[in-house]
């Protein structure tokens, strides 16, 4: 950790550590730190932004912490779940384009000291183009990003494209050795502001879907990372020996999972799902025109 700007404890704080991965996030941070006041510790892990998004945070009261990337592994959340030194037993994962409603902070409080669990499930209001998304398949999306950071580790699967997939776990699970539940309070995620953002975040995740396809064809799938996750991680077996993949990506979000009453943002964003699925494949076919030309 070559800069650490820290913030003064407070008592009166919930006892909860907060990770915050960024890179160049400026814009988002001014709208998600506040919503943070609450937690006794907020760190800011940064891959050597360039917009500001450093003054941003220390303005608002965040430890920033330098994480630089060689490639391969620990990855960005990993690598501070080894390496932070939390003042706190639980830990919360929150993208800069997250919001924490005053009503999800209060039942954090709550149920942390509960002994109930040793993780919680967080469920997440989609925005796209500035308008609710509430079906097209976006209406469920659990992750586990509240636990004791102890028993907590994102799964480590293998990425063949290097840095190209970017430094940060974008769709791995944490695998948790303890009891997990789920919370009331829902997350506000602001992931898709605009057409640009999509595509370039989708980039990446093709690029990373295409270097880990074999890998997650081939293996169980392991029960830690939540029944939730293990239905969907099948379900994305299946979907990906369909033909015509894309279309039926498109079919199944915009009538089957009632996309169409999203409006014209919901029949845009379909279109972006089945436009992801296709860049996928032409990533996995890139990469094995390039391991067998």
């Amino acid at each position: 950790m070559d800069s650490m700007m820290t913030i003064i404890h407070d008592s009166t704080r919930v006892p909860v550590s907060v990770i915050v991965p960024v890179k160049n996030e400026a814009a988002n941070l001014e709208r998600s730190l506040p919503a943070l006041a609450w937690a006794d510790q907020v760190f800011v892990v940064d891959s050597q932004s360039t917009d500001g998004t450093r003054e941003v945070a220390a303005r608002h009261g965040a430890t920033v912490v330098d994480f630089q990337y060689s490639g391969g592994y620990p990855k960005k959340k990993n690598w501070a779940l080894e390496t932070l030194p939390f003042r706190n037993e639980w830990v919360l994962i929150v993208d800069a384009d997250e919001v924490v409603p005053p009503e999800l902070a209060d039942e954090i409080g709550e149920r942390i000291g509960s002994g109930e669990a040793d993780g919680y499930e967080l469920n997440s209001r989609y925005f796209f183009l500035g308008r609710r998304i509430k079906h097209c398949g976006y209406s469920e999306c659990w992750n586990l990003r509240l636990f004791r950071h102890r028993l907590g580790r994102y799964e480590k699967l293998i990425d063949g494209a290097g840095g190209r997939a970017g430094d940060n776990e974008a769709h791995e699970h944490v695998e948790l050795e303890g009891r997990v539940l789920r919370l009331r309070g829902m997350l506000d995620h602001y992931a898709y502001p605009t057409i640009a953002a999509w595509v370039e975040k989708h980039n990446r995740y093709a690029i990373w879907e295409a270097a880990v396809h074999d890998r997650l064809m081939s293996e169980a799938v392991p029960p830690s990372i939540g029944r939730g996750k293990r239905f969907k991680r099948r379900l994305k077996k299946v979907a990906a020996r369909l033909p015509m993949r894309p279309l039926a990506r498109f079919v199944y979000a915009y009538f089957v999972r009632l996309g169409f009453l999203d409006g014209r943002p919901g029949f845009y964003f379909c279109g972006l799902l089945a436009f992801y699925d296709f860049l996928a494949a032409a990533n996995r076919f890139e990469q094995r025109l390039s391991t067998h030309p």
